[in-house]
């Protein structure tokens, strides 16, 4: 499954998630001083976007050094993603990754694995992997799509209050439909690829 910049941009913002996050975020930052809440925010997606952006540049050193094939990611990330999906439609208590405790975040739980978690890796490998040649495209559907994810939890508080708890969760469960069909079809092309190309 070939990708533009438009269809990775949907992409990696729907599995980074941002609208899914608030829930986890608002918890977080109510222990952070108000005085460093942005700059909490702004770190974490900063740390965020260097992990995906070393796994889009180094995916294809890492597969050969794991020994896995473009077909075995492919397949992976698209089960990755639909286990992410179901918990978006099917949201509980704490999100989508659960309650984390703690004091300031570093690291995690915003940066890792809320942002840069499993699905997100899997998603750049692939993108990197399947179409090498324009990396550069995906650099910038990443780079939009972390800057999308860090104004959303920069402004969470006023999405929440303008918005409602009832109208986020409906947009959450939304982007859990779509992302169900995009997993499914990284699955299929993973299983075709596997059965139709030579090992």
């Amino acid at each position: 499954m070939d990708h533009t910049f438009l269809s990775a941009f949907i992409l990696l913002l729907l599995v980074l998630d941002p609208l899914g996050s608030l829930a986890i975020f608002i918890p977080i930052m109510r222990t952070v001083p108000p005085d460093r809440r942005r700059w909490v925010a702004v770190r974490e997606v900063s740390i965020a976007f260097g992990v995906l952006f070393a796994f889009m540049f180094f995916g294809e050193a890492f597969l050969r050094v794991m020994r896995l094939s473009e077909r075995s990611l492919e397949v992976a990330g698209g089960v990755i993603l639909l286990m992410v999906a179901i918990r978006m439609i099917f949201s509980q208590e704490g999100g989508v990754y659960g309650t984390p405790e703690g004091k300031e975040p570093l690291v995690f739980p915003l940066a890792v694995p809320l942002l840069a978690g499993p699905s997100a890796m899997a998603t750049v490998l692939l993108l990197a992997s399947r179409q090498p040649d324009r990396v550069m495209s995906w650099v910038g559907a990443l780079s939009c799509a972390m800057l999308v994810s860090g104004l959303v939890l920069l402004l969470c508080d006023r999405i929440r209050r303008l918005l409602g708890d009832s109208v986020v969760s409906a947009i959450e469960k939304l982007m859990g439909l779509v992302l169900t069909a995009i997993a499914v079809e990284m699955i299929l092309a993973g299983l075709k690829r596997y059965f139709m190309s030579p090992l």
